[in-house]
């Protein structure tokens, strides 16, 4: 129901109120559910400021999270790229090396101070790009007076607490059509590719790989090591993995070309 009404304001309502179409579908999403569930409002119980290190837990030595930390974190680096490279057509630019390497230094910095204090880390996403595509929002203010409430949001308990109530299910709602914008940003990179009955394989391989594992129960990976298990679970991993090893390994620029020709020439024919 909510991704309905978010979708319906996308499409059919004026530009000055479709930029606020996810930001509606969450309030009205969060009223019904509250006066159809009646949820017992729980008292935060934090009135105070306090400092704490490793809240999640203190640093323990396990091989297998080491290697699926390290592993995730450079295939991260797709993710940055085509956050980057996906917004050049919104702001009109050309992102520059220089600009690469500074938003890997920020990532990064921001990834060791968040994991100090048990927090999420600031990264680009590529799912950005559905949100600006949403909002068609590019400014820079309101993303960092957005910045700016969430910090108010951590120095200030109660205001913290007020927003964790969000129902989850509300809040997936409308981020999912958010993501639906995400297969726009896709076309729109396949569409530098020339796709023909052999080097579709390139796509094709990763995604169904990925797909498939994300459907499979845990109890299917319960044989494999533990060294390597949270690597081999994880089908957005296996699937980033299958496509840089297939990208780099084999030159499909030159596979399926003759083949294609030959088709074509016996058609003709």
């Amino acid at each position: 129901m909510i991704a309905t009404l978010v979708i319906v304001i996308s499409v059919k309502a004026p530009t000055s109120i479709r930029r606020y179409g996810l930001l509606i579908g969450i309030i009205v999403g969060w009223v019904i559910f509250a006066l159809i569930f009646r949820p017992e409002s729980a008292i935060s119980e934090a009135t105070s400021f306090k400092l704490e290190l490793f809240p999640l837990g203190k640093p323990a030595w396990d091989m297998g999270i080491i290697i699926t930390t390290v592993i995730a974190g450079l295939l991260n680096a797709a993710n940055t790229f085509g956050a980057l490279k996906g917004t050049e057509s919104m702001y009109k630019v050309e992102t520059t090396k220089s600009e690469y390497r500074a938003s890997f230094t920020i990532t990064g910095v921001f990834t060791l101070i968040a994991g100090i204090f048990g927090l999420v880390p600031n990264s680009p996403y590529v799912s950005s790009i559905g949100f600006l595509s949403q909002t068609g929002i590019i400014n820079r203010i309101p993303f960092v007076l957005g910045g700016l409430m969430f910090l108010v949001m951590g120095l200030i308990p109660p205001i913290g607490h007020f927003f964790s109530q969000l129902p989850l299910s509300v809040g997936s709602a409308a981020l999912f059509v958010s993501y639906l914008l995400l297969l726009n940003s896709s076309f729109n990179f396949f569409k530098n590719v020339e796709f023909n009955t052999v080097n579709v394989y390139r796509s094709a391989i990763p995604l169904f790989v990925g797909i498939v594992i994300m459907t499979l129960p845990a109890t299917y990976f319960i044989t494999v090591p533990s060294i390597i298990r949270p690597v081999l679970s994880s089908g957005l991993l296996v699937g980033i993995i299958l496509s840089l090893l297939l990208e780099n390994l084999i030159k499909w620029d030159k596979y399926g070309v003759e083949d294609q020709e030959e088709i074509e020439l016996s058609n003709k024919q």
